[in-house]
């Protein structure tokens, strides 16, 4: 199941405000889980290794509304390379465009890459390396070209 599907099963499911999904077809596994909005503010504060990544994101784009947040499509650990010894995909100053690999998040024992989905210069990355991400928070902060 390529990312673009996996969006549209995530944006499906906040637009009909289902809780679960689950779909597994030949190598591929995916299950989702998803709390009420309300739930989803507590969950931060029981994942104290999550806790403090959300709050300085989430404050960042209001204080710098110039700049566009790309957001995470997934629950997963973010990693800024593809390898521990490979060079990161993006750095601060970085032109992307829509198709540019921005990171790689992994999720269920998954490697996926994630792409820009707009163009412009990287201007802040929100997230530290082989941290824990939540679907929605921002990982980088782009001005749109």
């Amino acid at each position: 199941m390529d990312m673009d599907r996996i969006k549209s099963v995530i944006d499906l499911m906040r637009e009909h405000e289902l809780c679960e999904f689950a779909i597994e077809e030949k190598d591929f596994k995916l299950s989702l889980k998803r709390g009420s909005p309300a739930m989803m503010v507590a969950a931060p504060v029981m994942a104290p290794a999550a806790a403090p990544a959300p709050a300085p994101a989430a404050a960042a784009p209001v204080a710098e509304e110039s700049l566009t947040p790309i957001p995470s499509p997934l629950v997963g650990t973010f990693y800024r390379a593809g390898s521990p010894d490979a060079d990161p995909f993006v750095s601060v100053g970085s032109r992307v465009n829509k198709d540019t690999v921005v990171c790689i998040i992994e999720a269920m024992k998954v490697m996926n890459e994630i792409k820009a989905e707009t163009s412009g210069v990287i201007k802040k990355i929100l997230v530290e390396n082989a941290t824990a991400v939540q679907f929605g928070q921002p990982m980088f902060l782009i001005e749109k070209a």
